[in-house]
């Protein structure tokens, strides 16, 4: 595997349940539930977790982590808050976190962004979430969890992984980075209506239409290796080039960032606004159809 795709020489950025399974029990490993279903609010993440979850795993609660002051849904909290976040759920800047959840949306990644967004190194994602840990028959436990001692987080920002608006509109006159769409095809080309009524239909002018879910397997575990490449390349992505991943919300564009780092691409970046914050903005063009 690329070295970009490598956490020093321990653990790689996405590891299997047997990895997990061995690991469990090491003191410096951090296993964190960070399922959130942002579109489906009849199910509670909180009380699944409560029913079933790997064992020593934290409950991260991803919906809370959001900048609440921005009127743009979700969009990253300040780098303290993030911060404060960690080290109640008793993360030190010398662990290792895993990092898993139970939603068809692998709001893992959105998560795994995050703290590479806080320049977190040692952060991995377990293939397939719990679904998969459930499949190979693995241990669960239940309840509300292990109490966690405070942790000594820290936040070393790393906006490389982080584009603006503002960064957006310019590219789309630069064309310097090329601009990839995790939504399905029918929100891309503008057939479907957004969700939310005062957000256009559409999309960023320029982008390329890549629906998240084409990056797994049947069974719900990553494509690797020339699957997965091939993936971003019939979506008409060149990976020599820089590439932004974008969304609704800045979840899914978070599974594409994250398969390209697989693939070992380190010159990505998410745009947290994404269509939430440019399909609602009367200043920014918008395009329908395909790509």
């Amino acid at each position: 595997m690329p070295m970009a795709a490598r956490l020093g020489n321990a653990m790689e950025i996405l590891v299997s349940a047997e990895w997990l399974s061995d690991a469990l029990g090491a003191p410096d490993l951090k296993v964190l539930d960070a399922t959130y279903f942002a579109l489906d609010p009849s199910r509670d993440a909180r009380a699944e977790y409560e029913t079933s979850h790997i064992p020593t795993a934290i409950f991260m609660d991803l919906p809370s982590l959001k900048d609440a002051d921005n009127p743009v849904p979700f969009m990253l909290p300040p780098a303290e808050k993030f911060a404060e976040r960690m080290r109640a759920l008793g993360v030190s800047d010398d662990d290792r976190i895993i990092l898993y959840d139970n939603t068809a949306h692998r709001t893992a990644a959105r998560a795994w962004w995050m703290l590479k967004t806080c320049g977190t190194q040692s952060v991995a994602i377990l293939d397939g979430g719990l679904a998969n840990w459930l499949a190979e028959d693995r241990p669960i436990e239940i309840g509300s969890g292990p109490t966690p001692c405070a942790g000594d987080f820290t936040v070393h920002p790393d906006f490389s992984f982080l584009r603006s608006i503002d960064q957006i509109k310019a590219n789309v006159e630069s064309g310097a980075e090329q601009l990839l769409d995790a939504r399905g095809k029918a929100r891309f080309t503008g057939e479907e209506a957004d969700p939310r009524p005062e957000v256009a239909p559409g999309h960023i002018p320029g982008s390329r239409s890549l629906p998240y879910d084409q990056l797994f397997n049947a069974i719900g575990t990553w494509k690797r290796g020339d699957a997965l490449r091939t993936a971003f390349e019939n979506a008409g992505i060149d990976l020599s080039r820089p590439l932004v991943t974008t969304c609704g919300s800045g979840v899914t564009a978070a599974v594409l960032l994250f398969g390209a780092a697989l693939l070992g691409k380190a010159d990505v970046a998410l745009y947290d606004g994404s269509w939430s914050e440019w399909g609602a903005d009367p200043s920014t063009p918008k395009a329908t159809g395909e790509a």
